[in-house]
């Protein structure tokens, strides 16, 4: 038996340990509901009213949200099923009243979901606490319970069994802090990429560490045990970031928030990478990095768009057949939703090996559009995201859309519209670790004005979309195909 899975079992004793004991985490008893829910029905969030017909700076359907938390969905072909988490609501008159931790999975070889487990009540309807989701190589499937700054808690769980998602405990997750193990109750905007034979790398923030929005980074062997957090960006009110990690290096891209400007503004655009899980870091032609970032001109620098007046917001990031980082970002002149911020411009920044590359894609019409990036081989990438205008024009998200390039993104080809004429914006598309040509990008839909109820979708290689549905009359159901 390996170290990785007695630690998993490990967890497992001291979490059903812990969930017998009564007292002052008495309220935890009830954390862990490993419930089955009756369908699939996403999350409605919307932040920042605005003064304007648009209403809010960003709202819809926003189980999958937001590019900061990564990965949403794991293949794992072991057991051939795709692995996957979003945030979802009850149905009746609690829907959009409370945010559930899903988890389910796409079988590839029946075509079938199972009722969906409900891993806990996050007890907010904040879709920044939505969940993500890793898979060791035992089988373990590890659920992060994110939160949205420090006023609530963060959870782990991981499965009771491999590849099955029927029953998790809860992690008594621990960090060192002044060479002392202590519990790690608390972090935002997580991203954990499980790496072969070396246990977990996550890349996430810390709020008020010392900046509004620290990027942080963080390493652990077992998914219970996880090394010092390391601060990598804090210039001014700090950055957002998305990071990556295999098992050569793990890479991450931020923008920065300027002092004095606002949380709302954020621009230009960094990357970091290690090879050796955090030890040093470096740019990417590897000269070395000290971190945290504290300036704003250095050298990650890959591209300073301050000096132009625009903000940034950050897509994905992929490491190509060479090893170099690719980022997808977009840019725009503002933060509010309208017309009067166009453009919203897409771009991808490549990493030669001997300088960055940065090239346009295409336009969509909110900041907030969001979609992934397949690199297929050295020179076919592929886009999913809702790039077509949608039903709620210059709101999050849109009709979803397939882009194609032959040529590492000097030129886009949309291959396929993948929604059409559908009644609510389709937001935040997301890339499955080890993608699967059958469980290509999974997101959801939403009105972009108002509450409304929210469905959650994937799609497959050759463009076709499937609907998983709302309510289940048996235990096992093919979804259905909508184009």
């Amino acid at each position: 038996m390996s170290q990785m899975r007695v630690a998993t079992l490990l967890a497992l004793l001291i979490a059903m340990v812990a969930s017998a004991a009564e007292g002052a985490e008495g309220a935890e008893t009830t954390l862990t509901l490993n419930a089955k829910d009756t369908g699939y029905r996403g999350i409605w969030y919307m932040n920042q009213p605005l003064q304007n017909e648009y209403r809010y700076k960003y709202s819809g359907g926003l189980g999958t949200y937001c590019a900061k938390h990564r990965p949403f969905a794991v293949y794992c072909k072991e057991v051939e099923k795709t692995f996957f988490c979003f945030g979802g609501t009850p149905d009746g008159e609690r829907a959009n009243k409370t945010l559930l931790h899903m988890v389910s999975y796409y079988d590839h070889r029946t075509g079938m979901v199972p009722r969906p487990t409900i891993l806990l009540d996050k007890r907010t309807t904040d879709a920044h606490d939505n969940p993500v989701i890793s898979v060791d190589d035992e089988g373990t499937i590890w659920i992060f319970s994110t939160s949205h700054g420090t006023g609530r808690p963060s959870y782990i769980h991981c499965s009771a069994r491999p590849y099955d998602v029927n029953e998790f405990v809860l992690v008594r997750a621990t960090k060192i802090e002044q060479d002392k193990q202590v519990a790690m109750t608390n972090f935002s905007y997580m991203q954990a990429w499980h790496v072969r034979d070396s246990g977990f790398a996550a890349f996430f923030t810390r709020y008020n560490y010392p900046a509004a929005r620290t990027a942080c980074f963080m390493t652990s062997p077992d998914g219970v045990h996880w090394s010092a957090w390391q601060r990598l960006g804090a210039i001014d009110q700090g950055h957002y970031q998305i990071g990556i990690a295999n098992e050569s290096k793990a890479g991450t891209a931020l923008n920065y928030h300027p002092r004095g400007k606002g949380l709302n503004w954020r621009t230009n655009l960094y990357y970091l990478e290690t090879l050796d899980l955090g030890r040093s870091w470096r740019a990417a032609d590897g000269t070395d990095v000290a971190v945290p970032l504290t300036e704003p001109q250095n050298a990650a620098l890959v591209y300073d768009y301050e000096k132009e007046g625009s903000l940034v917001y950050l897509k994905d990031i992929r490491f190509d057949g060479s090893g170099h980082p690719v980022i997808l970002f977009l840019t725009s002149r503002g933060f509010e939703a309208g017309p009067e911020n166009d453009p919203r411009t897409w771009h991808t920044a490549r990493w030669t090996g001997q300088a960055w590359t940065i090239r346009t894609c295409f336009t969509s019409d909110n900041n907030y559009d969001m979609g992934s990036l397949y690199l297929e081989t050295d020179r076919a990438w592929r886009i999913v995201a809702p790039t077509e205008t949608g039903p709620q024009p210059y709101n999050p998200g849109g009709e979803i859309v397939m882009w194609h390039t032959t040529d590492q993104g000097a030129t886009w080809r949309k291959i396929r519209q993948l929604t059409k004429d559908s009644p609510f914006n389709h937001t935040y598309a997301r890339e499955p670790v080890n993608v699967h040509d059958d469980f290509y990008a999974l997101w959801a839909d939403g009105h972009g004005r108002r509450p409304s109820e929210s469905s959650i979708y994937f799609c497959d290689r050759a463009g076709n979309v499937y609907r998983l549905p709302r309510v289940m009359a048996a235990e096992f159901v093919k979804p259905e195909k909508i184009n």
